[in-house]
């Protein structure tokens, strides 16, 4: 009978054993998933705030590009445009 109990201790021991490793094992998988999640986090937002200073150079630069004294220079020096005056306009409408 001793022998008997002996061996169901055992048994029990390296289960417990066994679960105590399995779940260390998952912990540990678990914080390695956890830190790439959150470095690859890390990666997006610099990337999204790289992104987010070029769209505001990019929206200085259209507004720079598409001024009406810029458009006003350019059609008048190199398409030899004028304004009209108020005896060359003709108004359509009802």
């Amino acid at each position: 009978m001793a022998i008997t109990q002996s061996w169901k201790q055992r048994h029990w021991i390296i289960f417990l054993v066994a679960v105590n490793i399995t779940s260390a094992t998952g912990v540990s998988y678990c914080v390695h998933l956890s830190r790439n999640i959150v470095a690859e986090l890390q990666a997006l937002k610099q990337e999204s705030n790289a992104l987010e200073v070029e769209w505001g150079q990019l929206l200085l630069e259209q507004s720079a590009w598409g001024s009406y004294l810029r458009v006003e220079k350019i059609a008048s020096s190199k398409l030899n445009m004028k304004v009209p005056g108020a005896d060359e306009m003709i108004m359509v409408g009802p």
